[in-house]
């Protein structure tokens, strides 16, 4: 499985695909929305008011425009309150990101920490439900070629995705 880590800036990063945390409206917002909105340019902006939101737990597609990313997928995670559903939609974001590469037939993709910012998604829970989420659908999809990086702004998200993706290679390589 290519799964990566990068700390930085989403929008620097040249892929096939980026996900957006989107909002329900598709129209910008604060954090890496509101990044991606400004380095994508205008036209972005443009290309989401045809598309008329996206619900919670799903995600929609359009063009990088001036992002050195092809595409944009647009993720709408759960806001946090500790309801028993949020999980499974936090969950749905990367399902449904994944899902929409491999029908376009894209071959990395790379994700913010979907609703753990604005959002409140304790970190760690969010990031868990991510990495567990990403490596199921590899596991579910042997047969497509996707390269994964997860990537972080800020020193602690990276902190907490290092420390959680060794544990997991720690499980998987004492498992073989």
């Amino acid at each position: 499985m290519k799964i990566r880590l990068y700390k930085g800036d989403i929008t620097e990063l040249s892929a096939d695909a980026i996900v957006n945390a989107a909002n329900r409206d598709l129209s910008g917002g604060d954090g890496v929305d509101g990044a991606i909105h400004v380095a994508a340019g205008p036209r972005l902006l443009e290309a989401c008011k045809k598309l008329n939101g996206c619900k919670t737990g799903e995600a929609k597609i359009t063009k990088g425009y001036n992002l050195k990313a092809k595409y944009v997928i647009h993720a709408v995670g759960p806001m946090y309150y500790g309801e028993k559903d949020e999980p499974s939609l936090l969950a749905s974001c990367y399902r449904n990101s994944l899902n929409i590469a491999k029908t376009y037939d894209l071959h990395s993709i790379v994700f913010p920490c979907i609703s753990a910012g604005a959002y409140g998604y304790p970190l760690k829970e969010a990031s868990v439900i991510a990495i567990n989420t990403v490596v199921a659908w590899l596991r579910a999809n042997l047969d497509y070629e996707i390269s994964v990086t997860f990537c972080c702004f800020s020193d602690s998200s990276y902190d907490v995705y290092s420390e959680l993706l060794s544990r997991y290679k720690r499980k998987s390589d004492s498992n073989t």
